[in-house]
């Protein structure tokens, strides 16, 4: 309406506009929308967490536990696949021209042909990515409701060398930082901010035993979906079971067993597969709509998304910047959370070192996890916050209270606004 008026005052015989209105709500420049064109999420699944190569899922390929998660989130809400507007998928080690294993795990949860999906790839970031994608999708008017996906089997799908790069690489340093394993920036993080070995291992501990209690008193139970597959053992034998919890949690680990551990990516350093989070297989799926939408068709609205870099060399110290940033647009201060969960992959900078990391869909599965947490606790958990590092050293943080206000903060411009 704001555009119409313009063009109409250069249209007008004194060719005079009217004066643009002053469409931002805070200090980041988001122009808020109406409540009923909000993007909210309404709900969200996840497969449990495997170990790649030994663990259960090593022999899964990655659009069976997409399928999963997939049929799972809409069967809970009761919603039609042929009501979704759009699908996106996050995956970065991508089987055949990525859109295939999307597909196949399109019709294998029963979507109709005319419900289009596409994958993306964001390196860390993909699934969360995907996530912004449909958001984005919703807020332009495009689509009314639409599931953002990740997946990723690192058994099946290693990581790879970087290939043919360009010859100029060598001479552009910023350009060579892409090289840069993440294993070393955790070194360079502890060294420059004076983490030791000791402090690395303690923390590690510390998050294997919070991943063990959690897991065993149930809390992770709602958000993972039951997975049946088939294993097959050295010898070719196969067998059925039943995945339905986190493979990556090791309870009964000692300091004395962290500090036996060598260093991983340095020959005197101080990151080591204790204190690093493992490679794994997983998948997960958060439904998105626009609120007015949503509330038509009855269902729940979990969170409202409201919308920093670091040099690559030290990407773990980004949410000294994401949080205040994202704590501002929601007018909150660190004293009003009573949930933070952190996830990275090293101790350096805190760790999500129990769950792995599946990179297509790592951050994604964090979302419905966190709700879940903030619910079971409420009322004495108001405020949950959320953060994730991208590999491109941007971060993504959710801020969510029980009404759940998500703000995402990376480099980018926002997609929504603060409430």
């Amino acid at each position: 309406m704001n555009r119409l008026k313009l063009i109409s005052g250069h249209l007008s015989p004194g060719g005079s506009a009217a004066p643009l209105p002053d469409l931002r709500s805070s200090d980041c420049g988001c122009a808020a929308p109406s409540p009923e064109d909000e993007v909210v999420v309404v709900h969200g699944r996840r497969t449990a967490i495997g170990k790649a190569k030994k663990g259960s899922f090593k022999d899964t390929t990655p659009d069976e536990l997409l399928s999963a998660v997939m049929t799972a989130v809409l069967e809970d809400v009761g919603l039609s696949p042929d009501q979704l507007g759009d699908v996106c998928v996050g995956n970065v080690l991508q089987p055949g021209a990525g859109a295939l294993m999307a597909r196949v795990a399109h019709f294998l949860s029963g979507f109709p042909e005319k419900v289009p999906v596409y994958t993306v790839n964001r390196q860390c970031s993909s699934g969360l990515q995907a996530l912004l994608n449909i958001a984005g999708s919703i807020r332009s008017g495009s689509i009314q409701l639409g599931l953002a996906c990740g997946v990723e089997s690192m058994s099946l799908r290693s990581m790879g060398d970087p290939g043919d790069l360009s010859s100029g690489l060598s001479a552009n340093a910023k350009a060579r930082d892409c090289l840069i394993p993440m294993g070393v920036t955790s070194e360079n993080v502890a060294e420059r901010f004076r983490v030791s070995r000791q402090q690395q291992d303690a923390f590690a501990l510390d998050s294997q035993i919070k991943a063990a209690r959690a897991r065993d008193s149930g809390r992770f139970d709602q958000e993972i979906v039951p997975v049946s597959v088939t294993v097959r053992d050295e010898s070719g034998r196969e067998r059925r079971l039943e995945v339905r919890k986190d493979e990556g949690i090791r309870a009964g680990t000692t300091l004395e067993d962290l500090a036996r551990l060598r260093p991983a990516f340095k020959p005197d350093g101080t990151t080591t597969a204790g204190n690093s989070s493992q490679v794994s297989d997983g998948a997960a799926a958060v439904l998105l709509g626009r609120r007015a939408a949503v509330e038509e068709l009855g269902l729940p609205v979990l969170g409202v998304l409201a919308v920093v870099g670091v040099p690559p060399h030290l990407m773990g110290v980004g949410p000294a910047l994401a949080i205040p940033a994202a704590l501002q647009q929601a007018g909150l201060k660190v004293n009003d959370i009573d949930v933070f969960e952190i996830n990275e992959a090293f101790a350096s900078q805190v760790s999500a070192l129990p769950s792995g990391r599946p990179s297509g869909c790592r951050r994604l599965l964090l979302v419905p996890g966190t709700q879940l947490i903030s619910i079971s606790m409420s009322p004495c958990c108001l405020f949950s916050l959320l953060w994730m590092l991208f590999s491109s050293s941007r971060y993504l943080l959710i801020c969510s209270s029980l009404l759940f206000l998500f703000c995402f903060s990376s480099s980018s411009s926002p997609i929504g606004s603060s409430v």
